[in-house]
């Protein structure tokens, strides 16, 4: 069966960050996903996770100016330094943690940036964090990211991100398969999976198009779910959608689709 963890920045938000570890606890959950864990000490992380007997999963390396609408420093010029520290900073969290993962976002290059400098420092700054990661005993994941909610993002294909992998090497970097993202840019979701199940090490779920629960919109998650588990993937799938109400509320469709805890 599909093993998921509650994404704790889109779900439980009806209460503060640092609560919803229990609240995950408490409707089933084994393991926790967010984006960014910065602005919590990490003993005070540490502790939330402990009392609520979870584990995290996943969790992304720092993406530059959040707010202003940066998404992830990779391919950005004349951010290496600040990439570099980034990667310690993470690090010193996913120990802290536990977290076997992080998210290394490509970025949204200044549109003046030529694609092929851009794709050049991704590939250099990729694989100094996963050659960091690396010998920290945590393994980097990269994930394609659809152009209609982030216009420009620099990794937009399973296939570029498949690339990638295979350049730097699958033992130290990862593919996070998104299938909302995949739904969205390439479709053929299924298939597509089982090609690339050999570099995935993490998925992530939301419906079409509005990124709510599965079964809000277009995807056929009994089959989906169906091939998932027959295709013998065994890490943490993250539910990062936005609940379309209530968060516990909405999670009836584990019992619907056959994937209740």
């Amino acid at each position: 069966m599909p093993r998921f963890a509650a994404n704790l920045s889109m779900m439980f938000t009806e209460i503060p960050f640092l609560d919803r570890f229990a609240r995950a606890r408490e409707n089933g959950f084994e393991a926790v996903e967010f984006l960014f864990p910065y602005d919590h000490k990490p003993a005070e992380l540490r502790r939330r996770i402990d009392e609520a007997g979870l584990s995290v999963a996943l969790f992304n390396m720092p993406p530059g100016d959040w707010g202003g609408g940066e998404r992830g420093l990779a391919s950005l010029p004349g951010r290496q330094a600040e990439f570099a520290d980034g990667i310690g900073r993470a690090l010193e969290y996913a120990d802290a943690l536990g977290c076997p993962l992080l998210h290394c976002m490509a970025g949204i290059p200044p549109i003046e940036v030529p694609l092929l400098p851009a794709s050049s420092l991704y590939a250099t700054n990729g694989f100094r964090a996963c050659e960091q990661a690396h010998r920290a005993g945590v393994k980097v994941v990269i994930e394609p990211i659809n152009h209609r909610d982030m216009p420009r993002y620099h990794l937009n294909t399973a296939e570029q991100a498949a690339d990638i992998i295979a350049a730097i090497g699958p033992d130290r970097l990862g593919l996070q398969y998104d299938i909302y993202h995949t739904q969205i840019t390439e479709g053929d979701i299924v298939t597509r999976m089982q090609r690339l199940l050999p570099v995935i090490a993490h998925m992530q779920v939301a419906d079409t198009p509005g990124r709510h629960e599965p079964g809000t919109g277009e995807i056929a998650w009994d089959f989906v779910f169906r091939e998932i588990d027959r295709s013998g993937f065994a890490g943490w799938i993250g539910l990062e959608y936005r609940p379309l109400a209530d968060t516990v509320a909405g999670l009836g469709w584990r019992e619907r689709f056959g994937v209740a805890p």
